[in-house]
């Protein structure tokens, strides 16, 4: 937050001050990045390889976005990242089990 103070002089001889704050605008660009590739894994999770790739991007930016502030999606991503993970295996062991 950045604080400005200007103390300004009246036509009278009289001092005012003038205190203006500006609100820092913070944003984990990692951790958004991370939920939104994460989410688009889970929802693609019947396509293999695409899958894949968005399952790993999303966990590792998941992952990177946790250590920054505000870490709300980073932590939302990582969770939908391993249930992902268990989808995975999931249709990997089906597809296992019906060529045994």
């Amino acid at each position: 937050m950045e604080i400005m103070k200007e103390n300004l002089q009246n036509g009278n001889g009289t001092h005012q001050t003038i205190i203006v704050q500006q609100a820092v605008n913070k944003s984990n660009g990692i951790g958004t990045a991370g939920f939104v590739l994460s989410l688009l894994g889970f929802v693609f999770c019947w396509v293999p390889v695409l899958d894949w790739i968005l399952w790993l991007l999303g966990l590792i930016f998941s992952f990177c976005g946790m250590f920054k502030q505000p870490r709300g999606l980073a932590i939302a991503g990582f969770v939908i990242s391993c249930i992902s993970l268990i989808v995975l295996l999931t249709v990997i062991g089906a597809i296992l089990a019906l060529f045994a």
